[in-house]
């Protein structure tokens, strides 16, 4: 099911249920009553005095209560045990509307949320992140009547009745809002860019980036976008676990050098981390584990891709320069080196076309992260890897070119 409707479907759960424990919370009373009248008019055919017929209306309106009460602490305790295939989304709501103070706008932020951050987990629904221009608008519509995003970063903070990104750069926490009432989405982030025109004599600051090659024409540059950067995010040591995945952290893209540098200026884009994410449900899902993913090359700056490391095999224009591109392999050992997918025996590019299929069948299912995919042989320097990219035409090799 689409996430829209998934979210609709959960709205609609969740107005349900309110309404059901309000009208069930609202007949106690009239049924403690009603209890008591049917029992006073059979202890009167049998002559109870006035006082017994008092103690009876009395015990009976305990007994409905204690019943009521007993029901909404094993609700409230099924909620604190997390127990649940029997657990539905509307026993989930009755009891936040027992165990909050702020229930039904407790109940509503909920909703609110989940309108927000849906249609931003991309087509894997694992993303944690959603990058943007400082002050753009944010995709999914307009915020709910009277709620109101906040965001903050640091001892900065914004908050904005629009369904809109800061407008200052940083890597910003994201909470909604209804009056007192505050929901944290707490797995969620939105990260404002850093102009690229504050790039000077080829930096920022400290950090040295480079010049991006002109794109000459060729069929390549005409089928995907070679245009400069318009942003980078700034990445300092406190933000550099911030989380773009489940599986993956800005610190993964990270280039190889200027490694004691602070701030750092990077470019990834979340198609690439979506494709990568929906790889690594596919390998599981075909008895792969995916414990560990090392991103052996991420983001590379023009600079580093021209002189950095080992720089034979590197495109002039290659993707990794525009954020839509990285080289990984499955370490479930940890040992540094890619792990025998295909259990025979050996490592080896066998075991990086494992990922190859896996991509294969990604890009079947998900035409919009339709990309490039290569395999590459293990050298004295590496194990075997897989490159991946998001450069919008399909392209496919082995062990040369990126």
């Amino acid at each position: 099911m689409p996430l829209t409707q998934r979210s609709k479907k959960g709205v609609q759960e969740r107005r349900k249920a309110n309404s059901t424990f309000g009208e069930l919370w609202s007949t106690i009373p009239e049924l403690a009553r009603g209890e008591s009248e049917r029992l006073e008019r059979r202890t009167r055919t049998k002559g109870i005095t006035p006082r017994g017929e008092r103690i009876f209306n009395v015990g009976s309106t305990l007994v409905i209560l204690f019943f009521a009460v007993a029901w909404s602490l094993s609700i409230i305790l099924a909620r604190g045990t997390g127990r649940g295939p029997h657990a539905s989304p509307a026993t989930g709501i009755l009891t936040s509307a027992l165990t909050e103070k702020n229930a039904p706008s407790m109940a509503y932020l909920t909703d609110a949320a989940l309108t927000v951050v849906d249609p931003l987990r991309g087509e894997s629904g694992k993303l944690r992140a959603r990058i943007q221009q400082p002050g753009e608008a944010l995709p999914g519509g307009k915020l709910p009547s009277g709620v109101v995003a906040t965001y903050s970063s640091g001892a900065a903070a914004e908050s904005t009745a629009v369904l809109a990104a800061p407008r200052k750069t940083g890597v910003w926490s994201l909470a909604i809002a209804l009056g007192n009432a505050i929901r944290p989405i707490t797995d969620f982030s939105v990260i404002t860019l850093f102009p690229a025109s504050q790039k000077k004599s080829a930096k920022i600051g400290l950090y040295y980036i480079g010049n991006w090659p002109s794109a000459r024409a060729s069929r390549a540059s005409a089928k995907a976008d070679y245009t400069p950067p318009g942003g980078f995010i700034e990445v300092t040591q406190a933000t550099q676990n911030t989380a773009l995945s489940d599986h993956f952290k800005l610190k993964d893209f990270f280039p190889h050098d200027q490694q004691a540098v602070w701030p750092k200026y990077i470019v990834v884009k979340m198609k690439l981390v979506d494709k990568m994410e929906l790889i690594l449900n596919d390998l599981r899902a075909h008895g792969i584990r995916t414990d560990r993913v090392t991103v052996m090359s991420g983001f590379r700056t023009p600079q580093y891709n021209v002189r950095g490391g080992d720089t034979r095999g590197r495109a002039a224009l290659s993707r990794h320069m525009y954020g839509d591109a990285a080289d990984i392999f499955i370490d479930n050992d940890g040992n540094g080196n890619m792990d025998d997918l295909n259990r025979d025996g050996k490592v080896n590019m066998g075991d990086a076309r494992v990922i190859l299929e896996a991509a294969n069948r990604v890009e079947a299912a998900h035409p919009s992260l339709i990309g490039g995919v290569g395999v590459y042989a293990g050298t004295s320097a590496h194990g075997p890897f897989t490159h991946i990219d998001t450069r919008g035409y399909p392209a496919r090799w082995i062990g040369t070119g990126d």
